[in-house]
């Protein structure tokens, strides 16, 4: 064989296994899904997140909520501390007025509450 023959010979091989390659993506490209259902998976995402951030946000607001009211039960139970120390203080002022003395404590005041109670403590 001559050298032409094999250049030729080898020439048609590369040309077929290119054209067995061509055919072969093109049938697996037809087989793979295209476009619509790419649109279709990003719009159940879009619509999952959408939920999702819709459900974070009122979980939120409640949260607020209750924050909220906590908040004002805390001020209020403020409020009722301060009242009664206030009373427990102005009859101890009697009792000492009357020249009775007043019972001590029934325990020690702990030292986590201490802080809280600075203005009945004299």
């Amino acid at each position: 064989m001559r050298p032409e023959m094999l250049t030729a010979l080898s020439a048609l091989a590369v040309a077929g296994v290119t054209a067995l390659g061509g055919i072969a993506t093109a049938v697996i490209g037809r087989r793979q899904p295209r476009g619509q259902q790419r649109r279709d998976d990003f719009t159940v995402v879009t619509e999952r997140m959408d939920r999702e951030i819709t459900r974070q946000g009122e979980r939120i607001d409640e949260l607020e909520a209750d924050a909220e009211q906590d908040r004002a039960r805390i001020a209020a139970q403020d409020q009722a501390l301060r009242y009664l120390a206030g009373w427990a203080r102005s009859l101890v002022g009697y009792m000492r007025r009357q020249q009775l003395e007043p019972p001590p404590p029934p325990q020690p005041v702990p030292d986590e509450v201490a802080p809280y109670l600075h203005d009945i403590t004299s």
